[in-house]
């Protein structure tokens, strides 16, 4: 009989922010299987839980971490994955490992807990019934400014991780390219100096470059495209038609400039001059 691999989430900041049962998977299973052994001891101390480590498995390593992970299960250990912070695979490594064991049949069961991009989407404002994680911001410059070109017109709110080193250049490009949109920079968040600023990027720029320098992990929303949905439904309308209805139901000129910038959210002297046309 195979063993089972738990994917164990653990605090992001705050040691209390962990499950009961992360607690006493982390107690039951043979191994656990850490990104890196120095950062989880923290939990593992803190909640007095003695389960020994498998070599740590980290990004550049999971290739060749796999195979040997594979092995105890198919012997029959049970495993926790655990990343550095938060929940295993989001931005962190694991997938590979996944993967391979969800092929040979093993048992794959998430302990759920937190989760930094969650976190913050629920405390920025924005909306969160429909949202992207898209992970690590591009590292280069043009990659970083087609991708920001490329979520123009996404209408979900997009949630990144971003280093504090990277943080001002990747502001000072939504300023450039998003600059109406709204961001909001969630900062350590569960621990002492946890902080959430809002407004646009060049607003957040603001306040971040009267500081000396920017600490600690970082997570930036920018909100989607409202319009979107809007302008696609223009498009889809035939005006002329709708305009050539109103003057048959002899609707005033006024009313009808107002349903048509209302209605179909056409500027005022498009509106005017569709119904002013001969």
């Amino acid at each position: 009989m195979t063993g089972h691999l738990y994917l164990v989430s653990l605090p992001i900041g705050n040691l209390e922010d962990i499950t009961l049962r992360a607690i006493k998977t982390l107690r039951e299973v043979n191994l656990i299987v850490a990104e890196d052994t120095r950062n989880t001891r923290r939990v593992l101390e803190r909640y007095h839980i003695k389960t020994p480590f498998s070599r740590s498995y980290y990004q550049g390593v999971e290739s060749k971490r796999v195979e040997p992970i594979l092995s105890l299960l198919k012997e029959g250990k049970d495993l926790a994955l655990v990343s550095d912070a938060g929940t295993p695979l989001v931005s962190d490594p694991g997938y590979p490992l996944v993967r391979a064991a969800i092929e040979a049949g093993i048992p794959v069961i998430p302990i759920p807990g937190p989760t930094a991009a969650i976190a913050a989407l629920v405390a920025s404002g924005l909306p969160t019934d429909h949202f992207a994680f898209d992970g690590t911001v591009p590292r280069k410059e043009g990659e970083r400014r087609a991708y920001l070109e490329a979520i123009r017109e996404e209408q979900r709110t997009i949630i990144l991780y971003e280093s504090p080193h990277r943080l001002l250049t990747t502001l000072k490009e939504i300023a450039k390219v998003l600059p109406e949109r709204r961001v909001v920079l969630a900062r350590e968040l569960t621990k002492i100096y946890e902080e959430f600023l809002r407004g646009s990027a060049s607003e957040i720029l603001q306040t971040l470059d009267a500081r000396s320098e920017v600490k600690g992990e970082c997570v930036l929303l920018i909100e989607g495209e409202k319009r979107s949905a809007q302008k696609r439904k223009t498009e889809s309308v035939d005006v002329k038609e709708v305009v050539s209805l109103l003057k048959k139901e002899g609707i005033s000129n006024r009313t009808a400039m107002k349903i048509l910038m209302c209605c179909l959210d056409l500027p005022r002297n498009e509106a005017y001059r569709l119904i002013h046309a001969d």
